[in-house]
Parts: structure tokens; sequence; C-alpha cells
């Protein structure tokens, strides 16, 4: 097999050759690799190890704890209904040795007598607290003159302007007013109805007490029917 031997003596010496040029088969044992050089280059993370950790964290992964959950740091809203949190021990709050709102379940209502002037009529309404506890009241009250039939009379009554509410504190059977007062319907002109009650609903309720109407007739349209409320204070009138 003279044509065998001739190849392969070529194969042999064409690797003897170019294995003092480059090597025939890898020093690392890797056949077609010429050592270190040849193997592939790895990139380093440009983040590096500590900032990934750093991102992991802000993300809310175990080992960080957000602002708002430390101790005493608040969210805003958390706990709330929308409105700024009293501090305690404050009127209105439910706390602990603290006093709350009067309830209308707690109270009566009543109109006190007419104390007209310069055209206008003038009613104190008024608020006691029935209950045996201490209770308060704040602002203005609601108020609407109703027909025998139960429908309203007129449109609602308007708050007074440029007055400063507080809170009243009212203790068992005491109590707290408000000034209800509209122009003389015959100065006035304006259009009038004879109401068979009046509903006054205590501050920050939803329930109104029913009081008979006994102040004759009150304007419900037309010029100068406005009907007019002032913020509660202590007492039963001026």
């Amino acid at each position: 097999m003279p044509h065998t031997k001739r190849a392969t003596t070529a194969i042999v010496s064409i690797c003897a050759v170019s294995a003092l040029l480059a090597g025939c088969g890898g020093g690392d044992g890797t056949s077609g690799t010429t050592g270190s050089a040849a193997r592939p280059t790895r990139t380093a993370d440009p983040a590096g190890p500590s900032h990934a950790a750093d991102t992991a964290g802000a993300a809310g992964t175990p080992g960080t704890t957000p602002s708002a959950s430390l101790p005493g740091a608040s969210s805003a809203g958390a706990g709330s209904s929308g409105g700024p949190r009293e501090p305690a021990g404050s009127p209105g709050t439910g706390r602990a040795g603290a006093t709350t709102r009067c309830h209308t379940s707690e109270l009566s209502a009543s109109v006190g007598r007419n104390d007209p002037g310069a055209g206008q009529e003038n009613f104190p309404v008024v608020l006691t607290n029935t209950s045996s506890r201490t209770c308060t009241v704040h602002g203005y009250p609601g108020a609407a003159f109703v027909g025998a039939d139960g429908r309203q009379l007129g449109p609602d009554p308007r708050r007074e302007p440029g007055m400063t509410a507080r809170t009243v504190t009212l203790a068992p059977g005491h109590s707290a007013w408000a000034g209800l007062r509209f122009a003389n319907p015959e100065i006035s002109g304006a259009r009038t109805a004879a109401p068979a009650a009046l509903l006054v609903t205590p501050p920050d309720e939803r329930d109104p007490l029913k009081v008979p109407w006994k102040g004759g007739k009150v304007p419900v349209g037309g010029n100068e029917s406005a009907v007019w409320l002032s913020v509660l204070g202590p007492g039963t009138g001026p």
C-alpha cells in the first residue's frame, strides 16, 4: 500500500511543520486553540455586585426597610378619612378620656322666641344635651322648613358669612344655639308659606330633629327670600 504510506508521511510532515509555527493540538488540551489568548473574554457587570444589591433593595426586596414603615414615620392619609388627624384628647375624638361630638340621639332641639329688628326676624335654634355624658358641637347646624306632608318648603338656609366656628362643650343638660334669620316677608314681598315644622340637624350628623314651627309664615321664594343660619355658640340665645 505505497499510496497510504506516502499520505501518512505527508500528513506527519505537515503537522511537524505546523507544530513549529503554532502547535498541533492546544496546550490546554483543547483542539484548535492556542492557550488562554483564544479563550472568550468575560465582560464584567458594569453595575457591579454592590449596585445590584442596592437596586434590589430599592425595589422593596428583603434587606431594606421603606422609610414609611419605620417607627415614628407616617404615611399621608393612612388611617384617616381624608382630613387631618386630631391630637389625642382633643374634642371630637373617640380616644379614651376624650370628649366626642354630640349625636342626634343625645340631643333635643327647640326654637326660641322671635327677636325682630330692622325688618329682620331672628329666632334662636337651640340644641340641648339630653344624654348622661359630656359631648361637643362645632360649626353650623342644618335646617329646613317642611309642610304637614313632610315636603321641604323653600331652599336650604344659607350660612352666615364671616363667622368663626368654635367647639362648644355641652355637659348633660347644657345647650348651644344658632341664629336663624330672614327678612320680614311683609316688607320684602317674598313668596311665603306656613311651615308645620323645622328640621334641625346637628353638625356632622345625618338624622334631623323635628321641631314644631310656631313662628308664622316664612319666605320660600322671590326677592329677599334667603334664610340665614349662624354658627353654634354656648347658651340658649343672645
